[in-house]
């Protein structure tokens, strides 16, 4: 008797099943359901035998490692090795920073990007560097050509090494099948949406088939010891989309963005089970590949200079060159200070309703900043229009960016020129004082490199940067709003 198929909705957006459609997810997605068809787990796990990597179609791990589907016995943790210390280089410094120090073994990381970003140039670096050192790296490829992946590693390298591999397929059960045989120290799977398996009826790219393959290749990882790169493309609005629903299962998620017209491109974590969040790797897309910048903050920070670097600080009369509404805020991201530029411009609003824009700073965080503007410096911007935006494309946690983007409101608003070599950081409250913020010393450090003249910095945090002696940086320690803005103009 021939088998009867089942069709379910899934949510693309959080991967809900569903019997039947719904036109608002619990999640709160509006129209993402989509139809799914299944095979009953009757009769999925007769396929299951074909491979010893699963159990049944859902992924309830029934037949799992153990071939049999025995049980596994539980062992004592102080017994267990820990894989803290065991990492592979990639070979690619920031891409080691992002990840916490390098691949750690039976991980699953998820990178995710725009199409024609650089994500597949950017692990087959990766693969080519650890392949030269004697590693076997697998490159499963179900969008590109084997010819197609050579023509790019060209461009990389002059000499390919032979533990790259490459391996055409899109069912997940051929590539079990090879890594199984090869184990590889590397596996790289490019892309997930293109991947199947003939458990499932639906098609390749839909929520069900990304979790069930994902499932597999976790299941690779944890049990062989192999770490595992599985690439992914997101949506016109910059979103994960079917990925999402795998976001729990990986164990890190990358993602590298930049702008096609430009070659800049930063490469951050949104999870990382093995290292911080916070870091950030910066590259340069080039014609023989990516190319590490290990200086950020000099890349982010306009080409003419803020600080005392070449034509940076003098007009050709002595004088200082002076710009409203543009001033250099630093923030520490991981290991590493990072200054960066934040510009804002006021601008008489032709509606009745002001626009409040922030490209790089959380707009709920800026009203809140103008608000206490208004209430403790006198300014009034209700009938003015607020753009705010940080050059680089980088969207900064945390407060440190706070005085800095209320100076330059204010500087644009009144007409005040902020001088060139001009640095501000710290939190303001809510009654207009400025407090505290973390690792000033070191940002003071970065900025005095540079050739920075003045940092304007919260009060409590002056005697430590006092003791760090940033050389040629003067310190300007402020306790309120209106300090800082006296300080501006004196």
């Amino acid at each position: 008797m021939a088998t009867k198929k089942q069709t379910i909705f899934v949510c693309s957006e959080c991967g809900y099943e569903s019997a039947k459609w719904m036109g608002q997810c619990i999640c709160g997605a509006w129209n993402s359901f989509v139809e799914e068809r299944v095979m009953p787990a009757a009769a999925s796990s007769k396929n299951a035998g074909r491979s010893g990597l699963r159990g049944s179609a859902g992924g309830a791990g029934a037949g799992a490692f153990g071939g049999a589907g025995l049980p596994k016995k539980a062992v004592p943790l102080a017994g267990v090795t820990s894989g803290s210390a065991d990492r592979l280089d990639t070979g690619i410094g920031e891409l080691n920073r992002v990840l916490g120090g390098g691949l750690t073994r039976g991980t699953l990381t998820l990178i995710a990007g725009e199409p024609g970003i650089g994500k597949s140039t950017l692990i087959l670096q990766a693969a080519i560097h650890m392949a030269a050192r004697g590693l076997t790296c697998l490159y499963v490829s179900g969008e590109e050509s084997a010819e197609q992946i050579r023509m790019r590693a060209d461009r990389l390298t002059a000499s390919i090494p032979d533990g790259v591999l490459m391996l055409n397929e899109t069912d997940i059960d051929a590539v079990c099948e090879s890594v199984l045989s090869l184990r590889p120290d590397f596996l790289i799977i490019d892309s997930i949406q293109t991947m199947y398996t003939e458990e499932l009826s639906s098609a390749a790219g839909g929520v069900s088939q990304i979790r069930a393959c994902s499932d597999v290749l976790m299941r690779i990882g944890k049990e062989y010891g192999i770490p595992v790169f599985i690439v992914a493309h997101v949506t016109k609005a910059g979103e994960l989309a079917g990925p999402k629903v795998i976001e729990h299962l990986v164990d890190c998620v990358l993602s590298f963005s930049g702008e096609r017209e430009r070659d800049f491109r930063l490469l951050t974590a949104s999870k990382n089970r093995f290292g911080t969040t916070s870091e950030v790797g910066a590259f340069d897309m080039r014609e023989d590949g990516l190319c590490e910048i290990a200086d950020l903050s000099g890349v982010l920070l306009d080409s003419e200079g803020f600080g005392g670097a070449e034509g940076s600080g003098s007009d050709g009369a002595g004088g200082v060159r002076q710009a409203e509404g543009m001033i250099v805020t630093g923030i520490y991201e991981g290991t590493r200070p990072l200054l960066m530029e934040l510009q804002a411009l006021t601008a008489h609003a032709g509606s009745g309703f002001p626009r409040r824009t922030a490209l790089g700073v959380d707009g709920a965080r800026l009203a809140m900043l103008l608000a206490v503007l208004e209430k403790k410096a006198g300014l009034y911007l209700g009938d003015s229009d607020v753009y705010v935006n940080i050059v680089g494309g980088l969207r900064p946690d945390g407060t440190s960016i706070d005085l800095a983007c209320a100076l330059a409101v204010w500087s644009s608003a009144k007409g005040v020129p902020i001088p060139y070599g001009t640095l501000a950081v710290g939190e303001i409250g809510l009654s207009g004082e400025i407090r505290s913020v973390r690792h000033t010393d070191r940002i003071a450090a970065e900025a005095a490199g540079l050739g920075f003249r003045t940092l304007i910095l919260p009060a409590k945090n002056a005697e430590t940067v006092k003791k760090a002696k940033p050389r040629g940086l003067a310190l300007v320690p402020a306790r309120t709003i209106q300090d800082a803005i006296a300080a501006l103009m004196s």
